[in-house]
């Protein structure tokens, strides 16, 4: 097992009368890429803030590369990168002058930074727009340059929030490849927040999070396995009249999902003449899919993931 270098313990937060996170615990393994998935509202961006030493640990406990956050949070600092998800770069000034700035704002100065500064520009293949304004560059061109000034520092930890939003499918393929290079060569830990299944699929370790609890945590593999079976999803306009007839005629229990009735089964397939059968008049129409992470999202919290948006 590898080392724990972020420890949650019971954390609770709240704005007001809202509690935004409700007793959150979980660990984070050195070398990992762990990712917080939820939709807005579920306390992702919660956790990512107080994580990244913008807001105080209120309730609980959080303990980062064995520092206590609350007494300890600008030693933390300066041990980790943060991507935001709105854009952290001044437009007005070149890539260099960007990542020169953020150089000096942790006490890097003269050959020191500028070797660093060429490694990052090097190897996220940025060196040909050193001196161009970032307010020229492409969507995926800056979140390059923002990568590239998250690690300057050369952090042990590079926490990430919404990574992919505002870039095309090309570029999100280039930022995957980027941070499992970083991860790779440079040993950096990634814990990032995500509402996108396509980046969820990539990360090693997945924290779903859903009204400000943590509703499971796994493998993508591992959360799919808590299904136990396909899934059949049968549409109907009276939804809610299907799932009693399944108890009463079959003895299966359904849920019924917004206008939509799921059941998790083995060997489906063999399984929908039957069902069909049994609800004649009753069913639309009948599909079978192998489990998703929004399955395992219905699974374990019994709405859709858009259901807070």
């Amino acid at each position: 097992m590898n080392q724990v270098i972020v420890q949650i313990e019971h954390l609770s937060h709240r704005y007001g009368q809202r509690l935004a996170l409700d007793d959150v615990s979980l660990n984070v393994e050195d070398g990992q890429i762990l990712g917080l998935l939820g939709p807005n509202g579920s306390g992702k961006t919660t956790l990512f803030r107080v994580l990244s030493t913008l807001l105080p640990v209120q309730a609980g406990k959080v303990c980062v590369l064995g520092m206590d956050l609350a007494s300890s949070s600008m030693r933390v600092r300066s041990l980790i990168g943060v991507v935001f998800q709105s854009p952290s770069l001044d437009r007005h000034l070149t890539v260099e002058e960007n990542l020169r700035h953020h150089g000096h704002l942790y006490g890097l100065l003269g050959a020191a930074l500028s070797a660093r500064i060429d490694d990052m520009l090097r190897r996220f293949e940025l060196a040909d727009r050193r001196r161009e304004l970032v307010q020229s560059l492409s969507g995926g061109m800056r979140r390059r340059v923002e990568l590239a000034k998250a690690l300057l520092t050369r952090p042990r930890i590079l926490i990430m929030d919404e990574p992919s939003t505002g870039l095309d499918p090309s570029a999100r393929i280039d930022m995957w490849q980027a941070l499992g290079h970083v991860r790779r060569q440079d040993g950096v830990s990634i814990l990032l927040t995500t509402h996108l299944m396509d980046d969820a699929e990539r990360c090693e370790n997945l924290a779903i999070l859903d009204n400000g609890r943590l509703a499971a945590q796994g493998s993508p593999s591992q959360l799919k396995q808590l299904i136990g079976g396909d899934v059949i999803t049968l549409t109907s306009r009276d939804p809610a009249g299907v799932c009693a007839a399944l108890r009463e005629r079959l003895n299966v229990a359904a849920e019924q999902v917004e206008q939509t009735v799921r059941i998790e089964r083995p060997r489906a397939h063999e399984f929908v003449p039957q069902l069909v059968e049994a609800l004649p008049g009753l069913v639309e129409s009948v599909s079978i899919g192998k489990p998703t992470l929004e399955d395992v999202f219905i699974h374990v919290t019994g709405h859709r993931f858009n259901a807070l948006d």
